[in-house]
């Protein structure tokens, strides 16, 4: 076993008391089912849906159903939470409808790209050892439950509130990141479709703006999906609003933003032009071409 593998046995169960510490937060004052907390039990089965797809993955070698997995268990795991969840309010469907838009967006954009693609690189070294490719199937598990927490703590509470300001507030904040990581996102896919930009980057349009719009629109709008779900969280429930957090750490620290600017630096990291790119263009927060940063 080496060094890589050693950490990974280490990680696993780290990312499992993460979660059930999130599990017990999350579950406080929220509905129980057979007496089980509900919030639990939603949790519990983000995790057990990526331990099933992990075996078949592992046994075929392939990620190519990854990013569609951690779809079908945001869709799954929060249609599970409205229908158990009693007396279920229009604050839970409307939490419901902007975590399931948002994950079948994303995940049949996902999973039509790796189609095309054939494979995700950053996979190329985790597929061959068991406990590696575990560990990220793991971490899916935890990244849903992060993410979705507080919607799913806001759908299984047992506190009910009218939508009010704060709904609606949210839900332009959703809507406003939603647009830019689809934009962004139908942006990057065209360039890349047109042979003319074969083996060149994007700089027009929202990537004029930041160097990786999408991820930035997909912080705002779970910005967005907390400030829904704010107004009926109590006590302990309160510690799930971590979401946007996480998803701003996981983006810019772990898995998206270090391992595209690396990738990206070593492929036009010699060329003139990306390095004036990178000067004049914000890695995250979106600045209007040609503004000063100061």
């Amino acid at each position: 076993m080496n060094k890589q593998e050693r950490v990974a046995l280490v990680t696993l169960p780290l990312i499992l008391v993460a979660g059930g510490m999130l599990a017990v937060a999350g579950s406080r004052g929220g509905a129980s089912v057979a007496g089980v907390p509900l919030f639990a039990l939603c949790m519990a089965l983000a995790f057990v849906i990526q331990w099933l797809a992990f075996v078949p993955a592992y046994r075929w070698q392939t990620e190519r159903f990854y990013d569609l997995t951690g779809s079908i268990t945001y869709v799954s795991v929060t249609g599970l939470a409205v229908v158990l969840s009693p007396a279920a309010g229009a604050r839970a469907l409307l939490l419901a409808a902007l975590v399931v838009v948002w994950s079948v967006r994303l995940g049949a954009f996902l999973f039509r790209r790796i189609r095309k693609a054939g494979k995700d690189e950053r996979f190329d070294a985790l597929k061959p050892s068991l406990v590696r490719f575990l560990q990220v199937w793991t971490l899916q598990g935890l990244w849903v439950s992060f993410t979705a927490g507080a919607a799913w703590a806001a759908i299984t509470s047992t506190v009910r509130e009218g939508l009010g300001w704060p709904a609606a507030l949210g839900a332009l904040i959703w809507m406003a990141g939603f647009a830019m990581e689809v934009v962004a996102d139908e942006q990057k896919r065209r360039f890349r479709a047109d042979p003319a930009n074969e083996g060149d980057f994007i700089k027009s349009g929202l990537w004029a703006w930041s160097r990786h719009p999408n991820y930035f629109g997909e912080i705002v709008l779970w910005i967005g999906v907390a400030v829904v779900a704010l107004p009926v969280l109590q006590g302990w429930q309160l510690v799930t609003l971590v979401s946007p957090v996480f998803v701003a750490l996981l983006l810019t620290r772990i898995s998206g933003i270090p391992l595209l600017e690396k990738r990206a630096d070593e492929r036009w990291g010699e060329r003139e032009d990306y390095r004036a790119y990178k000067a004049r263009t914000p890695v995250l927060v979106p600045r209007p071409p040609g503004s000063s940063a100061g």
